[in-house]
């Protein structure tokens, strides 16, 4: 279902992983490896929270009632496309297309774990760049590794805003075929159990009647140590 690493690198995920519906592709892409290439470094994040939208039926989804517009557009595309937009004017959310092309499901990136010590260090300092950038704003003193606050560290990329500056996600990753790009990816991870993922509603759609109650929010169990990539799962 994906192609073969090099050496001892993990199989990337192909077109056949994503061209399923996007309730599946969610669900399987909890334990699953995000990899992208960026300034400073590769970002390897273990993806642990993700969101269905399910199309031009479901009411929290941007393509609901056939809202095909430039910015839903990879939507439509192929299974594995990614979708990123803003939110707020300034925060990025990171999605991947589902289904087969015409068919607009996706699966939004809530949350990742570092999948190990490089990675870690490297969101630390994406987070910190975008976080100086504030501070220069408002010149006030910049943060170093050291001085950064204690939440920053400890809440690396627990939300999609978060996420996709952690990873260095931005709109310039927007429409990529995840599945044939050498610096935007997903690989096989951590072997995640059906009884290790719980679900819940969705966040931040209380605008979508009904669809707001659907239990298509899927992430693993706290339960479960994901610190480092050295999961007990």
């Amino acid at each position: 279902m994906g192609k073969k690493g090099n050496g001892n690198m993990p199989e990337r995920l192909g077109r056949e992983f994503f061209a399923r519906d996007g309730i599946t592709v969610a669900k399987e892409l909890l334990g699953k490896t995000l990899v992208h290439e960026t300034e400073a470094g590769t970002v390897r994040g273990i993806i642990t929270e993700v969101e269905s939208y399910m199309g031009e039926s479901d009411k929290g989804s941007h393509t609901y009632g056939g809202k095909r517009t430039e910015r839903t557009e990879p939507m439509y595309h192929k299974g594995g496309t990614s979708y990123v937009y803003l939110i707020y004017g300034m925060y990025s959310c990171m999605n991947i297309a589902a289904m087969t092309e015409g068919i607009p499901q996706a699966v939004l990136l809530r949350s990742v774990v570092p999948a190990d010590g490089e990675s870690r260090q490297c969101m630390v300092n994406l987070r910190l760049a975008e976080l100086n950038k504030r501070q220069m704003k408002k010149e006030k003193p910049l943060y170093t590794p050291d001085s950064c606050p204690v939440s920053l560290k400890k809440h690396l990329a627990d939300g999609p805003g978060k996420l996709c500056i952690a990873m260095g996600i931005t709109r310039a990753d927007n429409d990529v075929d995840m599945t044939e790009s050498d610096a935007f990816y997903v690989t096989e991870g951590i072997a995640v159990s059906r009884k290790q993922i719980q679900a819940g509603k969705r966040i931040g759609i209380d605008y979508a009647e009904e669809a707001a109650d659907y239990l298509w929010r899927f992430f693993i169990s706290a339960g479960n140590d994901l610190s480092e990539g050295e999961a007990s799962i």
